[in-house]
């Protein structure tokens, strides 16, 4: 006794248990968090070194080469991206996807404090994190206010509104945009310092010292044990000018005699400027795995009461992923329940019964509720690849329900009795429902295990959909037999269907002049044989006139500009670029606002950002007031000309930009390949803003000590540094005095008036202590204005150089083959290496690592065909519908203009398993009649075909219809699910069709080198 038939005896144990089942996946359902798409990112560690006053190649010496070798050893170690600039080293560590994160970061911690001895003694201690946030901000606000100024506001955004948001559940980090920081400022007049013949290193030391609490110390007073702490801090700015300081030589000084004491705000770092107006704002970085629109509930709710509180806040949103995620999350939503919807329709369609089509439609929501439950297990999201895997599984979920049912019916017009046909339906049937569910399964789970950023996108979506259709196998085999029992009726006269084991001559209609074509195609084996190979050499010839890609470009209701100046322009210029930028968008159409970041973000410690940077964020309409995302940055990239002296790049989402890098460790052929690289990517037609990151040098005042006479007066190199650091922009942060208040603590800066900064010769004459006094920076050293790097970049220890283009409507795979047949990449140095990055090396993964997931894939349903047929060449017979569905597929995709990217892949993946379903039924089918009934291959072949083309033709309606939707690009923007569901319906109707006539034919070939085999090796068991 099988599964079926104990179920029909016992129905209770299978009803509660799917009403368990359902309860559990309505319960996980609730639990999931929405996301656009699964956290496609690796596990990458963050290592930030920072040696106060180091320059970049000195810091790529000292520090960063003795930790990327310390890297090396560590385990899963896939990447190493340094980026070095002034006083600090940010390391990049990205691990393979198998690697846990914690035992990432503790293995770098680790490998960090091993070198730690050989490094500057100067070093501050190393700051190694876990990257735990979304690497997209998930909302970015602009803030202003008509009753506080920017200094408030900015503390306000840093403190109260900062503590508040990150108390919403799944906020990972907030950074600030624009705004300014409060310090205390100390400006020195030389003219004083020199009458009292200090210097601005000795008044900030002096007052370092002076302006501290200190603890330490122990007293034991009335028998009792007390700490001691000494406090010699003022409480007010205002103090600070009357404070008594110690000099070097043991001299008093008060501030008030040789400076101006203010309570002030630091220079500013960055500026925020919405549509023209200074505002601050703040970008808001979800935790991984978190809830999207649950972080941004949370997020409006903290905002409202922001809004409200009486200090004339006004929030803005000006760009984020939410209300796009939303969009696709009920777009899918939607095209499940459509296509659920269709796919039922057909099945009633064809059946013309509605309780058969209760009973094959129960198979939907019984088998998507159980994969649910298991997504919320596993730690899966609602995302659109999971609900595109449910989407596209529709029509199959039904397929098995459909079969049974059909078959069912079938015996049941035999004149059996209900329990009897229902019995003998199930049990017949069972083989192929078998064999066609663990085939599907079988092809999903190679892809499902694909590692790296491909295995990211096709984890969720494989076992997703292994889940959903191995609840669809349990539904067929145990709940579907009970519900036909006891369901399905037939009237009267019903009992019409000839024996299993006549010959189908009676049919008439389609049905008719389908068996007289398949007689035709067995009559003509060589022929037909002969017609499926030029169709499938047709196919492959197809494959280079499809562009390839990664993923297609989204409609995210907003649009990013990078910007970029030369080196050393300074933060006033760039904003007053974006400023231009904005002048120059003001005609586009379907653009509402335009908000500016203009230097480093609030954490500016995460990016090698500068002054000369900014990003704009265009908020656009809703998609049916304007024109296509796409087509609205066709039109601003040419507007963009019109602002000299910039850089631009505009997207630059996935699938948006083309990233080469070169590496090399001969710094001057790296530079000047790159040059070249980059001058003759220029002239790729469709690439656009195309730029790279060599002879990124910045202006810079170079101060030389003359050794001879800086040693005659006494001076030392670290004198004549700290002289010029603190003159122009105060000591190091944490070399700083500072202020305590209430609620926070304030640096005072001290340094030199601001003139002193655009004086040339006022540099020169910086007074500087020697061996006999005070001397003039000019007699122990010499200045000049000269260049030098801005930063060193390096890539798995090598020194690297980034070339990237806009990609536009140009296909990636198309813009990578065109940069590598330029003269300046076939004809690079030995010692200059193109090297992936970013969606070249992503699509670099993939094709490696499909082919092999296919070719595995393929290997495993061979296996289990042959074991649940117990035969080695029938399983070819049922494989050699898959090449039919290749030319389907390619044609569909040419004719949409889509590409070969991670979609229309998937739909591959899919293709390969649902094309198998029909060639199982019919060759399933012939082998029962062969061996049960005694019946000639031709008559077998023809009951296969007649027996079991109806439900084929059915299953695959319901398919087609089932993705329909998804293929039209109806709703919320389909850019990713709509090539998948093109591909699948191409391929599904060519193989459909093709598969009716060619797998017969197959079949007898197969049976015939059989025959021939069994003569040759009679005691191998080849005989049928």
């Amino acid at each position: 006794m099988n599964l079926s038939t104990w179920s029909l005896r016992n129905p209770i144990p299978v009803l509660l248990m799917f009403v368990l089942l359902s309860l559990a996946g309505l319960h996980g359902f609730r639990q999931l968090p929405i996301q656009n798409m699964p956290d496609l990112a690796l596990p990458t560690v963050h290592i930030v070194l920072t040696q106060p006053g180091g320059t970049p190649a000195q810091l790529e010496t000292e520090v960063a080469r003795k930790v990327e070798d310390a890297l090396v050893g560590v385990s899963g170690l896939k990447h190493v991206t340094t980026a070095i600039t002034d006083s600090q080293v940010r390391i990049e560590a990205e691990f393979v996807l198998e690697k846990p994160l914690s035992d990432a970061l503790i293995e770098t911690k680790d490998a960090v404090d091993r070198v730690r001895a050989d490094l500057p003694a100067d070093l501050e201690q190393p700051a190694i994190s876990a990257d735990t946030t979304d690497s997209e901000p998930t909302l970015t606000y602009a803030v202003a206010s008509g009753r506080i100024d920017e200094e408030a506001l900015s503390w306000l955004i840093d403190d109260e509104l900062t503590r508040a948001l990150l108390q919403v559940p799944g906020v990972g980090r907030v950074a600030r945009l624009g705004g300014v920081q409060r310090e205390v400022l100390v400006e020195l007049d030389p003219v004083k310092l020199a009458a009292h013949g200090v210097t601005a290193v000795d008044v900030s030391r002096a007052l370092r010292r002076t302006q501290q609490d200190a603890s330490g110390g122990r007293g034991q007073l009335g028998h009792g044990e007390q700490s001691m702490r000494t406090v010699a801090t003022v409480r007010q700015a205002g103090e600070l000018a009357a404070l008594p300081m110690t000099m070097p030589d043991g001299r008093e000084l008060r501030l008030d005699q040789v400076a101006m004491v203010s309570d002030s705000a630091a220079d500013a770092t960055s500026i925020a400027l919405l549509d023209g107006r200074r505002v601050a704002g703040f970008e808001i970085y979800r935790a991984r795995g978190s809830d999207e629109t649950r972080v941004a509930a949370g997020v409006a709710k903290v905002v409202c009461r922001f809004a409200g509180d009486g200090r004339d806040l006004k929030f803005t949103p000006v760009s984020g992923t939410v209300r796009y995620t939303l969009q696709q999350y009920r777009g899918s939503m939607q095209m499940l329940y459509e296509g659920a919807l269709l796919a039922v329709l057909v099945v009633w369609w064809f059946l013309r019964d509605w309780r058969a089509t209760l009973v094959a439609a129960s198979a939907l929501p019984l088998s998507i509720l159980p994969a649910f439950a298991a997504m919320h297990w596993l730690g899966y999201s609602l995302n659109t690849l999971t609900l595109l895997a449910m989407a596209v599984i529709v029509g199959i979920l039904v397929d098995d329900a459909i079969v049974e049912i059909e078959n069912i019916a079938r015996h049941r017009r035999m004149g059996k009795p209900v329990m009897h046909a229902t019995a003998d339906a199930v049990n017949e049937i069972a083989l192929a429902v078998i064999a066609t569910t663990l085939t599907l399964v079988v092809v999903f789970i190679p892809t499902a295990l694909m590692d790296g950023v491909p295995g990211l996108f096709f984890q969720q979506f494989g076992w997703t959909a292994v889940i959903a259709i191995l609840a669809s196998l349990l539904v067929a085999r145990l709940l579907t037999p009970v519900l036909a029992a006891r369901l399905l009726k037939f009237g009267p006269g019903a009992h019409d269907e000839p024996e299993a084991g006549d010959r189908p001559m009676e049919s008439t209609g389609p049905m008719a002049d389908y068996l007289v074509a398949v007689r035709w195609c067995l009559r003509h084996r060589a022929a037909t044989v002969g017609a499926a190979v030029l169709f499938l050499a047709g196919s492959l010839a197809l494959v280079p006139l499809i562009p390839t890609g990664l993923v297609p470009a989204a409609d995210r209701g907003y649009i990013t500009i990078g910007l970029e100046l030369p080196p050393g322009s300074s933060l006033e210029a760039t904003a007053a670029a974006a400023e231009s930028v904005r002048g120059a968008l003001a005609g586009v159409g379907g653009v509402t606002s335009l908000f500016a970041s203009v230097g480093a973000a609030g954490d500016a410690a995460s990016t090698a950002r500068g002054a000369n940077a900014a990003t704009l964020t265009l908020t656009l309409a809703e998609r049916d007031e304007r024109p296509g995302q796409q087509e609205i940055e066709a039109s601003i990239r040419p507007l963009l000309g019109h602002v000299a002296g910039a850089h631009f790049t505009v997207g630059g989402a996935m699938g948006e930009q083309l990233s080469l890098i070169l590496a090399s460790d001969d710094a001057h052929a790296l530079q000047a390949t790159a040059q070249a690289f980059e001058r003759e990517l220029r002239g790729v037609a469709g690439l656009a803003n195309i730029r790279s990151t060599a002879s990124l040098e910045r202006p810079e005042i170079v101060v030389r000590p003359d050794a001879a006479r800086a040693a005659e007066r006494g001076v030392s190199t670290e004198e004549i540094g700290a002289t010029v650091r603190v003159a122009t922009m105060g000591d190091f942060e944490a070399q700083l005095a500072k202020l305590n208040l209430d609620n926070r603590q304030l640096a005072i800066r001290v340094r030199m008036n601001e003139a002193l900064r655009t004086d040339f010769d006022a540099l020169a004459s910086l007074r500087v202590n020697g061996r006999g006094g005070q001397v003039p920076l000019a007699s122990v050293a010499s200045l000049s204005v000269d260049s030098g790097p801005a930063q060193i970049d390096r890539y798995d220890r090598r020194r690297q150089v980034t070339v990237s283009a806009d990609l536009g409507a140009v296909p990636l795979g198309s813009a990578m083959n065109a940069a590598l047949a330029l003269p300046a990449a076939r004809g690079m140095p030995s010692g200059v290496a193109v090297v992936d990055d970013g969606d070249a090396e992503i699509a670099a993964e993939l094709a490696a690592g499909f082919g092999t997931a296919i070719l595995t894939g393929l290997l495993c349903m061979y296996c289990v065909l042959a074991l649940l047929f117990r035969d080695l060449l029938q399983p070819v017979t049922i494989l050699s519908a898959i090449p039919l569905s290749l030319g389907g597929a390619f044609v569909a995709l040419l004719l949409a203009r889509s590409e070969l990217d991670v979609p229309s892949m998937i739909g591959l993946v899919m293709l390969i398993g649902v094309v198998t379903k029909n060639s199982i039924l019919l060759v399933e089918y012939a082998v029962v009649g062969m061996r049960d009934r005694a019946l000639d291959v031709g008559d077998a072949l023809l009951d296969a075909c007649h027996k079991r083309a109806r439900p084929i033709v059915m299953t695959t309606m319901a398919m087609v219809a089932g993705m329909l939707p998804i293929a039209l690009g109806l709703g919320a923007d389909a850019s990713f699910r709509q090539p998948m569901a093109i591909a699948v319906i191409g391929g599904l109707t060519t193989s459909t069709f093709l598969s009716l006539f060619v797998v017969p034919v197959a079949f007898s070939y197969v049976d015939g080198l059989r025959r021939r085999l069994a003569v040759r090796f009679p005691g191998a068991g080849l005989a049928t």
